[in-house]
């Protein structure tokens, strides 16, 4: 009888799959490995994109901002020469309607059967706490004359003749009512005669303040 021992042939035989085996599992964490690289390489590549797009749309508000504040100084510039230019028209418009109108209120005034111009709430509000601030709509404006009228820088001085104080006192008064006089002061007056009538007569001075 022939004896043949294949033990030692079917220990190389598993020692050789467990080496194939082994190479097998190296070879899978390999790849794994190589998969992980390629997957964090993307994620990072993903993220190094939306930081350059963050950045450059910064780049971009920073370039807009910078030229908004060299555009602001320009800007601002025109819009201090608009309101300039628009101020000078307001004063020359205001030159040249303003002491026009004012002679129409003072011709108002002075006009009889007429009165100043004012509020009527207010002029009603004023007969019931002080009927006597009130202007007479019955006073004669012929009683009282002007000699002559000055207005410098919306400072008026008037002076004039009139019957008696009450005259003056009246006209002052009407004054002071009107939207268009404020400030009103009578200087001292002197009595006078008139050397064609012989009739004596106050020459009175008066200043007041005139908004236009």
């Amino acid at each position: 009888m022939i004896r043949i021992n294949l033990l030692p042939n079917k220990r190389r035989a598993e020692k050789r799959e467990g080496g194939q085996l082994w190479l097998v599992a190296l070879l899978l964490l390999f790849l794994v490995q190589i998969v992980g690289l390629f997957v964090f390489h993307g994620f990072k590549a993903e993220e190094l994109a939306d930081q350059l797009r963050t950045n450059k749309q910064l780049d971009a508000e920073i370039a807009q901002s910078r030229k908004t504040v060299k555009n602001h100084t320009e800007v601002k510039a025109k819009l201090k020469l608009l309101r300039d230019r628009e101020d000078a028209i307001a004063k020359l418009q205001s030159a040249r309607t303003g002491p026009t109108a004012m002679m129409l209120e003072l011709a108002r005034i002075l006009t009889p059967g007429r009165g100043p111009s004012v509020d009527p709430d207010k002029l009603a509000q004023l007969r019931r706490e002080n009927p006597l601030a009130v202007y007479n709509p019955a006073w004669d404006a012929r009683r009282l004359w002007m000699t002559n009228f000055v207005e410098k820088q919306r400072l008026v001085r008037l002076d004039g003749l009139a019957r008696d104080g009450e005259d003056v006192s009246e006209l002052a008064k009407r004054m002071n009512l009107s939207t268009y006089f404020y400030d009103v002061k009578l200087l001292p007056a002197k009595k006078t005669i008139d050397s064609e009538t012989k009739l004596e007569l106050v020459n009175f001075q008066l200043e007041a303040k005139v908004r236009y």
